[in-house]
């Protein structure tokens, strides 16, 4: 596909201190307008940049302004949402490239495939998440590409939203952290779906190996470059509940943290996506500056 961005090759360890870029990525994949689209302007207002002390990567034309279900593919704003990965596509591996280390700010999920399609061959996948998107357009209720995009930059879901054929990861290279059991039959088909040469640690099971150690052992584990992808539903609603589909049972925030900061902190990682703060239910922005206060706790030295 004309103007796609390349796929480099090759192995380089990456500095912890880098500075972080700030991109903005506005996708509501529902095609709604749905809070997530405004999640990046309200972090900003609530003090990312400086928190972080950041750089200012800018934004991407992420929006999905079409809210009709593709008959072909099953994914709402078809065209929309592989216009927008490109986009994102482009500004990740233009940031790659300078050496510079991205924090690609959703949106929702559907953010994933455009950022992968700009990481080297042999990328890690980090996919810290309360559900484990893998629908495709058969099968997902919504249509939405938050339901797949774990599907589909493996290979298991449309390929218009990843605007490549085939695997943009290696299933092998992924681990699947936190999620919830399924407990519908929408979400036993989903578990069904999902590749068995992903890695999984559920919610529960990442409580009984301490997450700490869990998050350790991965960021040590191998030389290869790594991406980390947290959705914010990952944390229990208890502490975050501004998110679209939150999920009981999650990990707490010191949980999360205690598992992510050694990722987000490692030699070998080109950066991040976060992704699902639905500021509907954040009116007052309370939840927004947790969030900042969040990624201040995971990515500051």
């Amino acid at each position: 596909m004309s103007g796609e961005p390349p796929r480099r090759s090759g192995r380089r360890r990456y500095r912890a201190g880098v500075r972080w870029t700030v991109v903005d990525a506005p996708m509501d994949s529902s095609g709604t307008g749905r809070g997530e689209q405004r999640a990046p302007e309200a972090l900003r207002r609530a003090g990312l940049l400086a928190a972080l002390d950041a750089d200012d990567g800018g934004a991407v034309d992420a929006r999905v302004e079409d809210a009709a279900r593709d008959p072909a593919s099953g994914l709402i704003g078809a065209e929309a949402v592989r216009r927008a990965g490109a986009a994102i596509a482009a500004r990740v591996a233009d940031l790659l490239a300078a050496g510079r280390r991205p924090l690609v700010v959703g949106g929702d999920c559907a953010i994933l495939p455009g950022v992968c399609r700009a990481l080297p061959a042999g990328s890690d996948l980090w996919f810290v998440d309360a559900h484990p998107d893998f629908y495709d357009g058969a099968t997902s209720e919504t249509g939405e590409g938050a339901d797949m995009d774990l599907s589909v930059v493996t290979g298991h879901g449309p390929a218009v939203a990843a605007g490549v054929e085939g695997a943009l990861v290696d299933p092998n290279r992924v681990h699947l952290l936190g999620h919830r059991p399924a407990v519908e039959e929408a979400g036993r088909v989903e578990a069904a779906r999902i590749d068995p040469r992903i890695h999984q640690v559920p919610a529960a099971e990442l409580r009984r190996r301490d997450p700490g150690r869990v998050g350790a052992a991965l960021a040590e584990e191998g030389s290869a470059p790594a991406w980390l992808h947290l959705d914010l539903d990952a944390v229990d609603p208890l502490d975050l509940p501004a998110v679209t589909y939150p999920e009981p049972d999650g990990l707490r925030r010191p949980e999360l943290v205690a598992l992510v900061a050694p990722l987000s902190r490692a030699d070998r990682l080109l950066g991040m996506s976060v992704t699902d703060l639905n500021v509907d239910r954040d009116p007052d922005g309370r939840h927004a500056r947790r969030v900042v206060e969040l990624l201040v706790e995971l990515l500051r030295p």
